[in-house]
């Protein structure tokens, strides 16, 4: 029996330079796949649906700041 392909994906806004950009996935177990796309067989961190929806609305919802 074969695993499920998993489809990471990343938003349209980004470009094709790989900046600094994350992507997202629907993964099996059902919950979102969040990893960094410059080092796709690293780490990721998973979040239930909820606190994916919860993250993109204080994501879009609060000013951005600069921190460097």
């Amino acid at each position: 029996m074969s695993s499920p392909t998993v489809r990471w994906r990343r938003s349209s806004h980004s470009g094709d330079t790989g900046g600094e950009c994350v992507e997202i996935a629907a993964l099996p177990t059902g919950v979102i796949g969040v990893r960094d796309s410059k080092n796709p067989d690293g780490p990721h961190l998973t979040l239930s649906r909820h606190a994916f929806r919860t993250l993109l609305d204080h994501a879009t919802t609060m000013p951005p700041t600069v921190t460097r």
